[in-house]
Order: C-alpha cells, then sequence, then structure tokens
C-alpha cells in the first residue's frame, strides 16, 4: 500500500542577496522563497520551493499568496492521498484550482523528491533520465553601473566562473540601456557571449530601434523586450532581425509554446519549472518547443537551492539546451538553507546526486530565515 500525504507545511523565508539586483520593474535586496515540507505516513519529507521575484512586481503570485494558496486551498486536497500518484494529484489541483502555476510547482517538486526517496532514484530519473550531469549557466550583471558590471565580469571569467553573461536593461531611456551593453560587451570581447533582458519593458517601436543597435554592438540574444500578451510584436520583431530573440514571460506551457510558434515566431523559449506549474509541465514546453525548431534555454525566477534543484534535474533530461541556463539563483543570496549546497564551477554546476532532489534542509539556517 502506498504511503499518504499526511502534512504539508509552507514556510516564508527571507534571505538577503549579495548586492542590489536590478530589473526594469524593481531591485531586489532581499529574496523571498516559499519552502514546501511534506511529510508522508511513512515518515519521509519531500521539498518543494515557489519564488517569484519582487513581490507582486513580476506577476499576479506573491510569496504571501502563494503559502495562503497552499494553507488553505491545497493542502486540504492534497492530505490523505497516496503520494506516488503525481499525475492523478496534479489533475486534482488542476480541475479545483485555476492558475497559482507557482504554487503549484512547488507541490509537485515536493512529490518528486518524495517519491524519489521512496524508490531511491533522482527526481531526473523520475523524469525520463539525465543526459547530462553538468549544466551550463550564465551570470547576470545586473547593478545598472558600467564599471561595476565590467569588473564583476573580468573578475568571474579570470576565475573560470562564467563565460556567458545576461544584462538586465529597460528602466533607462533605449540609448542609454544600448550605450551601457556595448561597453561592457567591448570589454568582455568576443569569446564572451553577452544577452540583454529587458522584461517587457518596450514598446514594438523602441524594441526595433533598441534590437538594431544591438545586433550592431554584437549582442547574441534579447530576452522578452515587449510586454507578454503582445505575441504579434515578437513574431514581427523575430523577422525582422538576425538577433535571436529569447521569449520568456509571454510563453509559460505548451499551449503558449505552440501558439506563438504557429504564429510563426522564431527564436528561443526560456523555460521555468514556476511558471509552467512543475518540471514536468516545463518538459511539455521544451518537446513542442524543439518539434517546432524553437531553441531551449533553462530559466529561473531567482529561486534558493530547492528550486533551482527542481529545475536542473528537469534541463538534465534534454538533449540540448540551446542557449545554456540562468541557474545562478542560490548564489545570488548571502547564505543557504540546505547543509549541502550546489557545486557551481567549470562555467556550470553540477546535478545533484542521491534520492529526490538530493538535499537536506538546514534546520538551524531555515530557522534563522524563516519569517516569523
Amino acid at each position: 500500500m502506498s504511503a499518504a500525504i499526511q502534512s504539508i507545511e509552507a514556510i516564508l523565508v527571507d534571505i538577503p542577496t549579495i548586492r542590489p539586483h536590478k530589473l526594469s520593474m524593481t531591485t531586489m535586496g532581499v529574496q523571498t522563497m516559499v519552502i514546501v515540507r511534506m511529510q508522508d505516513s511513512d515518515g519521509l519529507e519531500g521539498l518543494g520551493e515557489a519564488t517569484t521575484i519582487g513581490g507582486l512586481a513580476y506577476g499576479p503570485e506573491s510569496p504571501e499568496s502563494v503559502k495562503l494558496t497552499i494553507d488553505h486551498y491545497m493542502a486540504p486536497l492534497l492530505i490523505g492521498q497516496p503520494v506516488n500518484s503525481i499525475n492523478a494529484l496534479r489533475v486534482r489541483l488542476g480541475r479545483v484550482i485555476r492558475g497559482n502555476n507557482l504554487a503549484k510547482s512547488a507541490i509537485e517538486t515536493a512529490l518528486l523528491d518524495l517519491q524519489g526517496k521512496h524508490l531511491n532514484r533522482p527526481v531526473s530519473d523520475l523524469l525520463g533520465g539525465a543526459v547530462h550531469h553538468h549544466i551550463p549557466v550564465l551570470w547576470t550583471l545586473a547593478s545598472g553601473d558600467t564599471a561595476k558590471d565590467i569588473d564583476e565580469a573580468l573578475s568571474l571569467i579570470a576565475a573560470n566562473r562564467y563565460c556567458d553573461f545576461k544584462l538586465k536593461i529597460g528602466a533607462r531611456a533605449v540609448m542609454d540601456d544600448v550605450r551601457h551593453v556595448a561597453a561592457i560587451k567591448a570589454a568582455v570581447g568576443d569569446t564572451t557571449s553577452v544577452r540583454v533582458d529587458v522584461n517587457q519593458a518596450w514598446d514594438e517601436a523602441t524594441a526595433a530601434k533598441g534590437m538594431a543597435e544591438l545586433q550592431t554592438a554584437g549582442i547574441d540574444l534579447v530576452e522578452q523586450p515587449t510586454p507578454m500578451k503582445d505575441h504579434a510584436a515578437l513574431v514581427r520583431l523575430s523577422s525582422k532581425f538576425h538577433i535571436p530573440l529569447l521569449a520568456d514571460e509571454a510563453v509559460a506551457d505548451a499551449a503558449d509554446g505552440y501558439n506563438l510558434a504557429a504564429a510563426g515566431f522564431a527564436g528561443a523559449y526560456a523555460l521555468k519549472i514556476a511558471k509552467a506549474g512543475g518540471p514536468a509541465r516545463a518538459l511539455e514546453l521544451a518537446h513542442v518547443a524543439s518539434a517546432a525548431g524553437i531553441g531551449l534555454y533553462g530559466g529561473t525566477l531567482l529561486e534558493g537551492t530547492i528550486g533551482t534543484a527542481a529545475a536542473l534535474h528537469a534541463w538534465s533530461t534534454l538533449d540540448t539546451l540551446h542557449w545554456g541556463s540562468e541557474m545562478f539563483g542560490p548564489l545570488l543570496m548571502k547564505d543557504d538553507i540546505v547543509t549541502k549546497p550546489l557545486n557551481f564551477h567549470n562555467n556550470g554546476v553540477d546535478l545533484p546526486a542521491g534520492p529526490g532532489l538530493g538535499l537536506e534542509i538546514d534546520e538551524d539556517k531555515l530557522n534563522e530565515y524563516r519569517r516569523p
């Protein structure tokens, strides 16, 4: 007889960032995570995480709303149910609860972690098996200060930590951003890939001007320059420039991916387990993208180690991540709540080994950073 879910706890955890992280819509100094601890009748525990950027500045779910959704709506539907019926539980939640993909991702991750511990297999095995055990990772330069960003990039290149960089732009006038980006690209040279993330800050006309300038500056990729619902603008821009576009907020799940590709979009999709509703749903989007000839990129909502590990287990099962990944979230935080942090080295990160996610909670650190 399968073990049953006995309890689900959603914990708000606040960890300061190593530096202010500037995006087009907000500047972050603290990252708040919702950590899910799911206990079953055999005494095993599954871990999950839901994290977003800047409270409600990024999307419709906040850490506080995720905790409320899990506590008051999801937990009553799940407690007493068998832990090995992940698909059935996903359907059960989907029929009663619309949206709330961050909360659903945390729950699915905890269920996968639990099942992996029962079977003594890593989560990647439950998703079909790892193809890669070292995932390439870029670093985001987001201080907003050109000289600081150049110094940060050059020191990381010299330490063999990163060879690809993403710049957060869109908060300033377009030509101010272009000059900032072009200076950094010139400083790091042609052997280093530089991409930009506009976080929906431009209208189509501004995006056309900005992309023309960025193309001239040697930038390799432009992420989500226009508002998420304006699919037509993304399609037109992708056909106008040879610099590739990365669709992020415009593409949450497989249906979004199909619709954008069918409309004529050419470029890449940013996969994120949180916006898709869990690792399995993110992989559904990846398979649709691959069938349509769309490139893949392992995206993050700046999750901590638990959410990052869940994404890594998913990305490890893919043949090709054409644009690598940005799974650096744990490194943006001043501390961690797991006993053994992820191993970042050689321009990437190792897939954690061991049953489930391969992680354990550090109880002292969790108590230190959990919100009263």
